[in-house]
């Protein structure tokens, strides 16, 4: 009789972030983000000029709808469609990147099953695809400070880096999570874009933490993932001056999220052959 042999293809271990496997697998992530723009894009006639006149049009309408409200009730040191911009561009790396990762797994139910590679790389690269779109967009975001000829800190250029990472690993862990959850039960599928709605007034985009009179209400808004992200961000006005406040208790709501969405996905990951 002859002997059929089986083998188990899986992560080396549930308990680490797989951080070492996902460098061997690096070049992963360029095929799976290159691959996403492009399907994101093809067959659209303006193609990634989306990318501009989505925040673009977004700013138009909240700086007549909410401008001459906000700026009376905060007295913004910067223009109100500056502001509101700021907000929008950083806000769709994670509205983009968390809801193209969370249903990232769906749509590469067929890759998933034929072949092992760190599962994390397909909803990572969800994430930096979202970061492309932001990149496109930072020409308007520029074109808009020289219009409004808004001053800028030479120093302050640096922290947008720093404001694109902390947007990206908010992104990456809830986009993660529900990742995961969403390969179990569809039903995500559906809640999602009425969570990201709910999010985005939850959150100081088109509005500063300031604007809340409660105390506990303006902690609770720094505890927001994005808020420390986009204070980050705005920091590049010389005449903004960061709330750091915000800045540390938002960067560790982010850690926490982050590190549960992983070791969620690393927990449930050896089932996501079976039922994607």
């Amino acid at each position: 009789m002859r002997l059929q042999m089986e083998y188990v293809i899986k992560p080396k271990s549930d308990l680490s972030l797989g951080l070492e496997e996902l460098w061997e697998f690096r070049e992963l992530f360029f095929f799976f983000t290159w691959r996403d723009v492009k399907i994101k894009y093809k067959q659209a006639v303006l193609g990634i000029f989306w990318a501009i006149l989505q925040p673009l049009f977004m700013t138009v309408i909240f700086s007549t709808l909410l401008g001459k409200a906000i700026n009376d009730q905060t007295h913004l040191p910067i223009p109100y469609p500056v502001f509101v911009l700021s907000g929008l561009l950083l806000w769709g790396i994670f509205s983009g990147g968390m809801t193209n990762a969370a249903d990232s797994m769906i749509a590469n139910a067929n890759i998933i099953k034929k072949i092992y590679f760190p599962r994390l790389v397909i909803p990572l690269s969800a994430v930096l695809a979202a970061c492309v779109d932001f990149l496109m967009a930072l020409a308007i975001f520029f074109a808009m400070i020289v219009w409004y000829q808004v001053p800028v800190s030479g120093a302050g250029i640096w922290v947008i880096p720093l404001a694109v990472l902390q947007a990206s690993v908010a992104a990456a862990g809830v986009g993660i999570f529900f990742a995961a959850l969403n390969v179990k039960y569809r039903d995500f599928r559906y809640i999602i874009p009425f969570l990201m709605q709910s999010l985005m007034f939850l959150t100081p985009v088109v509005y500063p933490v300031s604007i809340a009179d409660n105390g506990v209400v303006q902690k609770l808004l720094q505890l927001n993932p994005m808020a420390g992200a986009l204070e980050l961000f705005r920091g590049v006005f010389r005449d903004y001056i960061i709330n750091w406040e915000t800045v540390g208790a938002s960067a560790l709501s982010c850690a926490v999220f982050f590190t549960v969405g992983i070791f969620y996905f690393r927990k449930a990951e050896t089932h996501f052959a079976d039922i994607a």
